[in-house]
């Protein structure tokens, strides 16, 4: 039994070629049909992101070119184009790479928690497909586990480090619940979507989508239970808003200061957070200078973004330590699986011996042998028997000049113990 990880990743390959070797739900069930019926492979799980396309494998003695070449022929790429990208992990790489993969140390954005429930998916698809093994099985469900320890002892996912959640978190942090908080939302795009999943991921229910044309803000909309209105109609919603987030591509401003002075008027003064996540700015930096108004631009989510960065790279000194400890300990585990089998051999080999003699002894006093000299024989021959191979070992280490082996077999025999 041998354990690979061979893959690539945005670390190694460009988009196109992660392109050209992923593993749709399309392509998934024939891959792992395939890996299934090769000779060389007892089991194997396909990790596909779109950052990363990962095969891991328990395979028999030289499985390791076999496996690069399936897959380049697969996807039809040629192995010169695909060689250069591929990194090859076995045994404790294998295991500390996936166990790094699954707790999301070796993921484009440190820490980030969506990679370990992909992990799990894909290992549920393998399982699904009976492609895998009982080594694929403790294997997975050891990096799961050790996962959770990371996430609980440590905090390397529990600080914002995009600018839509470093967004969502200072709103948590100012208002001491989203789900009684209004929000409005400027801009219908992929930020303002993510903004929206973090509001609703925290309780968030009143949302309102203020989009140039309500007809690309609708999706959105539907999707959270927004409401929506035009650009034109946000002097009349602004009162209501707790909250204000806007991303859009304006190239001026669509929240002035006298808007918000206005608003915050209607609102008896009630404090409004803003936040500008937009280039060039979608609100008036005077804006800030209101009382109750308290404007952040995206250059200060960065700086919170940058900071919680760094606080996770400490994070992660802690997580790698764990990682090490754990592939390390399931690393000794599996080798002494590789055991089991030499030792059954050993004590079937010695209990043939015991039966052997321990017939002819019988048949010896049957017959009315001396039972003394029948003992005798026996417990010599016996001795005899089970001393021979490693007496035979001792010489042949000896006589090699093998210092070393000879310990070893010294230690193994109980010669050495004091």
């Amino acid at each position: 039994m041998s354990l690979l990880a061979i893959g690539i990743n945005h670390n190694t390959a460009s988009v196109e070629l992660r392109e050209k070797v992923a593993f749709g739900p399309e392509k998934l069930p024939e891959a792992l049909d395939q890996l299934g019926q090769s000779p060389i492979v007892n089991g194997s799980v396909i990790v596909s992101t779109c950052n990363r396309t990962e095969i891991y494998c328990d395979v028999k003695s030289g499985g390791k070119s076999k496996i690069i070449e399936w897959l380049s022929q697969f996807h039809q790429v040629s192995p010169e184009d695909l060689k250069p990208s591929l990194y090859v992990h076995e045994e404790q790489a294998a295991i500390r790479h996936l166990m790094r993969v699954s707790c999301g140390l070796d993921s484009l954005v440190l820490g980030e928690p969506q990679i370990l429930g992909q992990v799990k998916q894909a290992f549920s698809d393998s399982r699904g497909s009976k492609a895998v093994d009982s080594a694929m099985e403790k294997l997975f469900q050891k990096a799961f586990s050790v996962a959770k320890r990371v996430r609980t002892e440590t905090d390397i996912g529990g600080n914002a480090v995009s600018v839509a959640y470093a967004a969502c978190t200072l709103a948590k942090h100012i208002f001491e619940s989203l789900e009684k908080s209004t929000v409005l939302l400027v801009g219908a795009g992929e930020t303002i979507e993510l903004v929206a999943k973090h509001l609703a991921a925290n309780g968030c229910s009143k949302m309102i989508v203020a989009n140039r044309t309500k007809e690309r803000a609708l999706p959105l909309a539907e999707q959270f239970g927004a409401e929506i209105i035009g650009l034109p109609e946000i002097p009349h919603h602004l009162p209501r808003a707790d909250i204000v987030i806007s991303s859009t591509a304006s190239p001026l401003p669509i929240i002035g200061k006298g808007m918000v002075e206005t608003a915050l008027k209607s609102r008896r003064f009630q404090p409004m957070l803003l936040v500008d996540i937009a280039v060039p700015r979608d609100i008036e930096s005077q804006v800030g200078e209101l009382n109750d108004a308290y404007l952040y631009s995206v250059d200060d989510l960065q700086s919170i973004v940058d900071s919680n960065m760094e606080q996770r790279k400490i994070e992660a000194i802690q997580a790698e330590a764990i990682v090490s400890e754990e592939s390390a300990a399931f690393m000794s585990w599996m080798r002494s699986l590789q055991a089991v089998d030499s030792i059954r051999e050993y004590r079937q080999s010695a209990n043939d011996i015991r039966e052997e003699l321990l017939n002819k002894s019988l048949q010896s006093l049957a017959a009315g042998a001396d039972a003394e000299k029948v003992l005798l024989e026996l417990s010599n021959k016996l001795t005899n028997k089970l001393i021979h191979a490693p007496t035979r070992a001792l010489q042949s280490a000896a006589e090699k000049g093998e210092p070393a082996r000879l310990a070893t077999i010294r230690q193994s025999l109980g010669l050495d113990n004091s």
